[in-house]
């Protein structure tokens, strides 16, 4: 009786394990925090509206299609979801936590920067 258990314990405790690991492999994605500004990803780091704020030049550039994005340093990556918390920090610096798979984050959080 005790080693039925142990043998039928051991799958379910390597699924447990092994779980996490293989959801990862599925999405070819691995959990990131950057830290940049809340930008789009067609005007990037510079924005064209020169008469405008950059926050009013990426809202209007969002709300013609375009998706937003995050400058940090040199790299720019679009972001997908929590597009109201994006919109509330636009232009400014956050700290963006989520899956990044190439140059894509899936957003989890959005917090300002400190």
């Amino acid at each position: 009786m005790k080693s039925m258990f142990s043998v039928k314990a051991i799958p379910m405790l390597a699924a447990a394990v092994l779980a996490p690991l293989v959801s990862l492999a599925q999405t070819g994605g691995e959990q990131k925090a950057l830290t940049g500004v809340v930008s789009d990803a067609m005007c990037g780091q510079t924005h064209m509206m020169k008469d405008k704020p950059a926050a009013e030049c990426l809202r209007y550039c969002v709300k013609q299609g375009t998706k937003y994005a995050l400058v940090a340093g040199k790299n720019i990556y679009t972001l997908e979801g929590h597009e109201t918390e994006l919109d509330k920090y636009a232009a400014q610096k956050v700290t963006v936590k989520g899956t990044l798979k190439d140059e894509t984050l899936t957003v989890e959080s959005v917090l300002p920067a400190k």
